[in-house]
Order: structure tokens, then C-alpha cells, then sequence
């Protein structure tokens, strides 16, 4: 049922108090126009700047012209004529006793005179002396049909204006609405504008920005933030088989529609040695797939009163959603949710339950990707078979992938790695991170740089003959974990 028609059935049904929970007021006038229309009633607007006024421009008597709240809902009970009244700032007045008093008298008064009153504005709550007569409603946000609805209507008014067509293929109009999904009216409409204003062009370098855009909007104050630089696969040497893995996945989950038979990806967890990569695999899984990636701060989550960390996780889940199709990443996922003693439910068990519930029950195109260093500290909750799709798992590079992350790393930083012995560096550095690898290569451009010299493999060759790799200094502790990933995981290469 739509908006129109549920909204139309409260009318009809006398209630006496609405409450729109929405920040798009546009709309709300919008649809109650409509409404007004079809049950035959004139329609009121107020609001603190502009008082009361009919909305559809007939004048409107002295005595209802009021600015002041009590004054206009006195006005309102004393009105015999059943009206549709839009009230846009009356709810910052609820906590004023006379206000409610009123809102409850206009509704006890409802079988008289069938005034409907409609107050409008964001994260509204029925005050507890109003919930008999009152009811709270959210407007449904626009759906892949409305939204390209409006992308066409924005490329009318800009052609219109600019005497010619916006230039658009419907591969981009589909991922552009897609991208929308989650909005307002009044966002998308806002959105579309500024991606078609531009240049006249809707295409796939619209994307980004509107991705961003769209975080922005969402914006969680620091418990996720908008990683704009996805990595590409090129540039993780190495994971063939978590390579093969996504993308046998790719489409089936970005497909509205996925085959029978066929459930969406959930999730993987990459396990491994510090530096190994892990990080970088898990950006990657975004940009392989042309998706956005939300990173989620664990650390931010906290907070010292009771209950608010969960909901922080439940509002920065419920935004992940919003932005879907997307890659939700969680680094080092044991940090947040380390095991406590005592049996109280501390704040890392009550977010491991409120996470291991999102995971079982979401259904939006989020892809949740976690990694970890320490799987001790995993609890057994998180790890057992159905949580993630698959558990993988990342070790150190083997010869001619340490090769590869040479040749990356060269030319990251402007070296052409063709005039390096990449075998030979491979070779040197048996049992080191992708990232001590990296370091090396900086450290010798470094040293080249202070001697005023080019950088060669002699120079890379002396920073790993003095670098201690982490596989040596925490030895026992690489090899547990390389025991437990042999059994209960899949590698990743």
C-alpha cells in the first residue's frame, strides 16, 4: 500500500493526531495535498515563520492567522469546520503541559469535529498522554521505480533549461538509482541534480561522488567512515583462490534478483600474520566489485552509559544497510569484541550478540569482510559454520608473490621494477610480510636518496639482510596460528 493510500485510510478513520516522522517536509505537504483532495478537506499549513495559511491559497480568516502555538491550537478548537492542519514545528512544543493539554482536547473532541492534525519532524515520539488519539507513521522512502522516476524528471527540467539532452546509457541510470536506494525525496532529487549538472552526462564517474555524498548524508560521527580509495586486485600480489572466490560471487551479489537456488554472499573472515595483507584484500573486495566500503570503529562504539554502545552498533549497522550494495569492514575484529570475564554481559559480549543477530537476520546487500591476528582471542560464537560464507586464510607470501609485491612497491614509488633482480630480493626475504616488504623498499629509497644515489637491488638487498621479520621474533606464536588456520580454514592463495 502507498503512502497516499495509508495516509488517506487515517483520514477517513478521523485520527485525530498524526505523527510524520520524516526530514523531508516537501513531501509531506506533498502527499497530504493529495489526501486533502480526496477526502474533501481543506488543508492548513503552520508554521513559527509563516503562521497559519491555507495551502491552497484561498485567504484565511484574522482570527486563524496566529504565529504563537497556544494561540493557533486554541483557534483550532474553536474552528467548527473539519480541517487537515500541517504543523511543521509544533513537536519542539511537546514538552509543554498547555501544548499537550490542547493536542489532547482537539482529540477528545474528535467525534464532534473530525480535525486532523499533522505534526511534522525528525525522530519524533508520541508523548505518553497523547497515545490514545494519536498515531506515528513514516513516510516509505522512495523505491527503484520512484527514483528513476526522478532521474528522469531532473533530465527533463535540465534539458529544458539547456536546450539540449542529458547524455545517459541505462546501465548508468540503473547503478545511479541503485546507489539512491535509502534516501529521501528531497536527497535523491538533490543528488541526481548534482550529478547531472555538471556536464549533462550520467555516467559511471558519477558514482564516487554521489557515494560519498550519500555517506555524507548518513554520516555516523565516527563510528564508520567512507573509505574512498578502494583498492583494486591489481594491486594485491598473490590470493588466487580468494580472488576466484569473489569473483564467482560478483554477480549474484550485486543481481537484484539472485538465481534460484542461490543465496547472496554474506561474508568472509581473513585470518593471518600481522602484514600480511589482509588489510588490503578487504579493500579490495570493494573495489573489485565497483561497491562502496565502510570501514566500522570499534573503538568509537564505546560508550560509558548503559545501552548506548549497542545502539551506536545497530545505528552504524542500520547505515550500512542504507548504503548497500556495499563492503562493511571490520579490522582487527577481536579488539572489539575480546572476551570478559565474569558473567555480567559486559559491552563486548552485548555487541557480539547484537552483531551475531545482524548477521543472521540482515537482509540488505551489505558484505561484511573481518580480519584478525589473534584467534584466541576470536570468540567460538563468531566462528562457527554458517556466520561467514567462508573463514580464509591469509600466510606470508610465497617466492614469486613476494616477487610480485617487489614489483608493485617499485612502482608505486615511480621505479621501473624491470631494472631490479626481483628473484633474487624474493629470495632474500623468505618468511617476510608484505608489509616488512614494503617497508624495505622505503627504507632503501630512503638510504639511496641521503647518498644522492639511484636506487638499486643492491640497496633493498641490505635493509632485509638487517630486518628481523616478525615470522622470527614471535616464531611460536606464527606457528600456532598456522596450526589452527590448517585445519578450520581455507587458504587464501
Amino acid at each position: 500500500m502507498s503512502d497516499l493510500e495509508d495516509l488517506a485510510l487515517l483520514v477517513d478513520a478521523r485520527t485525530p493526531l498524526i505523527f510524520v516522522d520524516s526530514s523531508d517536509a516537501a513531501r509531506v505537504e506533498e502527499v497530504f495535498a493529495r489526501v486533502a483532495t480526496r477526502a474533501g478537506r481543506p488543508l492548513h499549513r503552520w508554521s513559527l515563520a509563516s503562521g497559519l495559511s491555507r495551502r491552497d491559497g484561498d485567504a484565511f480568516p484574522p482570527a486563524l492567522s496566529g504565529s504563537k502555538p497556544a494561540e493557533v491550537l486554541a483557534q483550532v478548537l474553536a474552528q467548527r469546520e473539519p480541517g487537515l492542519f500541517l504543523l511543521h514545528d509544533l513537536a519542539r512544543y511537546l514538552e509543554d503541559p498547555l501544548t499537550v493539554s490542547q493536542l489532547r482536547e482537539i482529540g477528545l473532541r474528535n467525534t464532534q469535529v473530525p480535525h486532523t492534525l499533522v505534526l511534522i519532524g525528525s525522530a519524533l515520539s508520541v508523548p505518553a498522554e497523547l497515545r490514545a488519539v494519536a498515531t506515528r507513521v513514516e513516510l516509505a522512502l522512495p523505491d527503484l521505480q520512484d527514483l528513476k522516476a526522478l532521474v528522469h524528471e531532473e533530465a527533463q527540467n535540465w534539458g529544458a533549461q539547456q536546450q539540449r539532452r542529458v547524455q545517459a546509457t541505462q546501465a548508468a541510470i540503473d547503478a545511479l538509482t541503485r546507489n539512491l536506494l535509502g534516501l529521501t525525496h528531497a536527497d535523491a532529487r538533490r543528488l541526481i541534480r548534482n550529478a547531472i549538472v555538471d556536464d549533462g552526462v550520467l555516467s559511471d564517474a558519477d558514482l564516487p561522488a554521489v557515494q560519498a555524498a550519500k555517506y555524507r548524508l548518513l554520516d555516523q560521527g565516527g563510528v564508520l567512515s567512507f573509505e574512498l580509495n578502494t583498492a583494486k586486485m591489481a594491486d594485491v600480489a598473490g590470493l588466487a583462490t580468494l580472488k576466484r572466490w569473489l569473483a564467482d560471487r560478483k554477480s549474484v551479489f550485486l543481481s537484484a534478483t539472485p538465481p534460484p537456488g542461490l543465496d547472496p554472499p554474506k561474508g568472509l573472515l581473513l585470518l593471518g600474520v600481522q602484514g600480511g595483507g589482509k588489510s588490503l584484500a578487504a579493500k579490495s573486495v570493494a573495489g573489485a566489485w565497483g561497491v562502496p566500503l565502510l570501514r566500522l570503529d570499534f573503538a568509537a562504539l564505546y560508550n560509558k552509559f548503559y545501552g548506548e554502545t549497542e545502539r551506536n552498533l545497530r545505528d552504524a549497522l542500520k547505515t550500512a544497510g542504507v548504503m548497500a550494495p556495499c563492503v562493511l569492514w571490520i579490522d582487527e575484529i577481536e579488539k572489539g569484541l575480546a572476551s570478559e570475564s565474569g558473567d555480567d554481559g559486559g559491552p563486548g559480549k552485548r555487541i557480539l550478540g547484537t552483531l551475531l543477530t545482524w548477521m543472521a537476520e540482515r537482509r540488505d546487500q551489505v558484505f561484511l569482510v573481518a580480519t584478525a591476528n589473534d584467534i584466541e582471542s576470536l570468540p567460538p560464537e563468531l566462528l562457527r559454520k554458517g556466520r561467514f560464507d567462508e573463514i580464509f586464510f591469509v600466510d606470508l607470501p610465497k617466492p614469486e608473490v613476494r616477487a610480485a609485491i617487489f614489483g608493485i612497491h617499485l612502482k608505486k614509488r615511480g621505479q621501473d621494477p624491470a631494472g631490479f633482480d626481483l628473484p633474487r630480493l624474493a629470495g632474500l626475504c623468505d618468511g617476510f610480510s608484505g608489509a616488512e616488504i614494503e617497508q624495505a623498499v622505503v627504507s632503501a629509497l630512503y638510504a639511496a636518496h641521503a647518498r644522492g644515489e639511484p636506487l638499486n637491488s643492491d640497496g633493498i638487498a641490505h635493509e632485509l639482510s638487517v630486518t628481523r621479520p616478525l615470522s622470527v621474533v614471535m616464531a611460536e606464536k606464527m606457528n600456532y596460528l598456522r596450526h589452527w588456520a590448517g585445519s578450520r580454514s581455507v587458504s587464501a592463495d
